[in-house]
């Protein structure tokens, strides 16, 4: 557990929220009408950012009436991307409070918060049942998982058969 600490001391700062509200605004960004497209340069902190978010979702085929699950959410980023363009239910799970907290209210600022849940919590513990999922996803994540096989063993227990499962 000790790494899961280190892991939400490294990526906690305190004020995230406040931070990006002060840059959108300094932007010209309007929040009361905050786009998906307005966040696209903050709120995916992976390499190939938005683009790359784009090319990996187009290879999932993602529908409407699926439940998707995002592993490693972060600011929500690429979950908002997703149901922006699918309409799909995404359940977003993230280690860190702070990123679940912002990105919940990031999502709401976007019209979005009927689509996506954020749950705070382990991918090596998903709280979620078996066989909740119709797909899922994980981005940049693995690299801060020591345990990839339980990991990967627990994306697994929660995807229904033959469901999309993308790793970036």
């Amino acid at each position: 557990m000790s790494i899961e600490k280190d892991v939400i001391e490294h990526y906690s700062r305190g004020g995230l929220m406040d931070a990006i509200q002060q840059a959108l605004l300094a932007a010209g960004k309007n929040l009361a009408a905050l786009t998906q497209d307005d966040l696209g340069g903050i709120d995916e902190m992976h390499v190939g950012g938005r683009p790359a978010t784009a090319h990996l979702l187009t290879y999932l085929q993602f529908r409407p009436h699926h439940h998707i699950l995002d592993v490693g959410a972060g600011l929500g980023g690429a979950a908002r991307l997703l149901a922006s363009r699918t309409k799909a239910r995404i359940s977003a799970i993230d280690l860190t409070p702070e990123y679940c907290s912002t990105a919940k209210t990031l999502t709401e600022l976007t019209g979005l918060g009927d689509y996506i849940l954020y749950y705070d919590g382990s991918a090596l513990s998903l709280p979620f049942e078996d066989l909740t999922f119709d797909g899922a996803y994980t981005i940049h994540t693995a690299m801060n998982i020591q345990d990839k096989a339980r990991l990967y063993a627990e994306i697994h227990r929660v995807l229904q058969p033959g469901a999309y499962f993308g790793i970036y």
